[in-house]
């Protein structure tokens, strides 16, 4: 299946490729928080704050209404505002990447209104519940890609893995730019990096993605998402340029006495993948609101506990809860 789009699509995914790979080198990748308000309704103004905040922070690219932004939990309307406050605050100043998922045909809907929003590419989340075959995870992304002139990034987690045979046929697509990955899988990925055409982006995106950066960096994958830039950019940031410069000592101390402590915390609820960030951007005035349902707050202990690390990590780098 072929796009409709013909030369467009070609044109925006190089541009948009292009993009990314030189964010990619300057910068971690952002995925910001979706602000609600304590009702659990949608707070726009707060999310404008929050997004402004993580774009003068300097991330190579901006993933809005993703896994860390809840998309999940946001119907169109929502995700409509989140998108077009995300564009409006780039200013073309660096790509602005927003999710869509669950089946094809709904994903299409979530492309149009990014589409219509101004957003450079999307991120295509695994599709909803059901496990399928090689075949089917092919036939969603010829679906969408036929259907949005946006470059797609494709997400593999959970029920998506993707074999070198498929992902062939994908990168064939001519607005499919790259993977993300959330297996950490590295034989894997070192055949998918392997079976990729030459200028084919990859991306690390593991959970607490910092823990396994060097790993990836091995099978050629040194670009990554950081949930933790959306509360401690200066942690993120100072990770990414010891890394970036080889300093082991560096990596090895903040990994040690900041990253692991957070998964440890991290891996004791489920949902506090999102949680957790989300209450550590509280702590540090950020108004992101809580989380929705069926996600859950921290508890007062895990939340004291994540005070007293998140002091900890930017003691490291120099900086201030």
């Amino acid at each position: 299946m072929t796009s409709i789009w013909g030369d467009v699509v070609t044109g925006e995914a190089e541009t948009a490729a292009r993009r990314l790979r030189d964010g990619m080198e300057r910068g971690v990748l952002s995925f910001p928080l979706t602000s609600f308000h304590e009702d659990g309704s949608l707070d726009p103004e707060g999310f404008r704050a929050h997004v402004a905040a993580q774009i003068a922070t300097g991330p190579g690219a901006v993933f809005p209404a993703c896994g860390t932004g809840e998309f999940f939990s946001l119907d169109e309307e929502e995700y409509r505002q989140v998108v077009a406050i995300a564009v409006e605050e780039a200013g073309g100043r660096l790509p602005v990447v927003p999710g869509i998922g669950y089946g094809w045909a709904q994903a299409v809907r979530f492309a149009r209104i990014a589409e219509e929003a101004g957003a450079d590419a999307l991120l295509v989340l695994p599709h909803y519940l059901v496990a399928a075959p090689q075949e089917g995870l092919v036939a969603q992304v010829e679906q969408l890609a036929a259907r949005t002139r946006l470059p797609l990034i494709v997400y593999q987690r959970g029920q998506v893995a993707y074999t070198a045979a498929s992902l062939r046929r994908i990168a064939a697509l001519p607005n499919v730019i790259g993977l993300k990955d959330g297996h950490s899988d590295l034989d894997r990925l070192q055949r998918l990096t392997l079976a990729a055409p030459e200028g084919f982006l990859f991306f690390n995106g593991a959970s607490t993605a910092e823990i396994q950066a060097r790993a990836y960096a091995t099978v050629g994958i040194p670009a990554y998402s950081s949930a933790v830039h959306a509360f401690a950019p200066e942690i993120a940031n100072a990770f990414f340029a010891a890394l970036r410069d080889s300093d082991d000592k560096a990596v090895e101390r903040l990994l040690r006495d900041f990253y692991v402590p957070l998964v440890e915390l991290r891996d004791r609820v489920p949902g506090y993948a999102v949680s957790l960030v989300k209450a550590a951007a509280r702590l540090r005035g950020r108004p992101v609101g809580p989380v929705r349902a069926p996600l859950t707050d921290p508890s007062a202990g895990d939340l004291a506990d994540l005070e007293a690390l998140l002091t900890t990590g930017l003691d490291l780098v120099g900086a201030a809860l």
